[in-house]
Formats: C-alpha cells, structure tokens, sequence
C-alpha cells in the first residue's frame, strides 16, 4: 500500500522525502513499513531530495524569478533539510540574482511610467520584496532602471 501510495504521487510530481512521509501518516500506513519504503525508494533514486532542490531552484528562479530568500523558505516548507537547502540556493550567485531582478524590474517599468518616481519605487521594490530580493539590491536595481530613463531619485527622496 505504502509503495503504490508513493508511485502514484511520484507520477503526478516530484516530491520531497518528507513530503511522502506526510502523505504516507496521513494514510495511516504504519510507521515501520513507511519508513522502509521511503528508504528503498532513496536506494533506487527516486526520492532524491538533492535533486529536488537543485531542479526546484532552477525552475523557480528562471520561471518566476524568484530570489535565494524566497526559493530556501519554498524548499524548507517542502521538508528539505537545511544544508540541502543551503548548497541548492548557493548555486545562484549574486550576479545571476541582481540580472534576474534587473529582468523583473524591465518588464514593469513600462507599467509603470505615468506615475511619479516614489509611487514607481514603492511598488518596483514591493513585486522584488514580495519575490524574496534584499530592500539593498532592490534599490539599486530600481535606480539604475530609473537613471536610465534620466530619472535622479535623490532628487525625489528627501
């Protein structure tokens, strides 16, 4: 019962070890014979946490662009143990991240121009926040955009 709960799963979508032990406790399936399944289907390789994450990480930051922040705190609700976590999201490095928030805030900036410089800060930094970027990167992503469009924020902040 525990093997076919887990393949079925399986086949829908990648899933986390602690994600199919959930689903197995919440079947009741006896403890003993979960954790038995689980360990043999780590053995074959098709419960590989690793891998999970890297391919999560990928996919996440290249589809919604989400940052290091947001992508470790997905992976940790999925049951990914910290360190896995960690080596995952430092495969992004701080280039590849600030590029990808430059990318975010291009597509917006459009959107954005009939309103004044604070109001287009504001709501820029809000969609890189709620994405899990730094207030710092954010910001001199937004004001790099900004200058290129011959936009001076410091004239605009007190």
């Amino acid at each position: 019962m525990a093997r076919a709960i887990c393949l079925r799963l399986l086949t829908m979508a990648p899933k986390t070890r602690a994600q199919l032990a959930e689903a197995l406790r919440k079947r009741e399936v006896p403890e003993e014979a979960a954790e038995a399944v689980l360990n043999r289907f780590s053995e074959l390789g098709l419960i590989n946490d690793e891998a999970f994450a890297e391919a999560w990480v990928d996919s996440r930051h290249h589809g919604r662009g989400l940052a290091r922040r947001a992508l470790a705190a997905e992976l940790r609700h999925r049951g990914v143990d910290n360190d896995t976590v960690k080596e995952a999201v430092e495969r992004l490095d701080s280039d590849q991240e600030a590029e990808t928030a430059r990318r975010l805030v291009d597509r917006k900036l459009a959107a954005t121009r009939s309103l004044d410089p604070q109001t287009r800060t504001r709501r820029l930094a809000g969609m890189l926040a709620r994405k899990g970027y730094s207030s710092g990167l954010a910001y001199r992503v937004i004001r790099e955009a900004l200058e290129q469009e011959g936009i001076d924020l410091e004239d605009d902040f007190p």
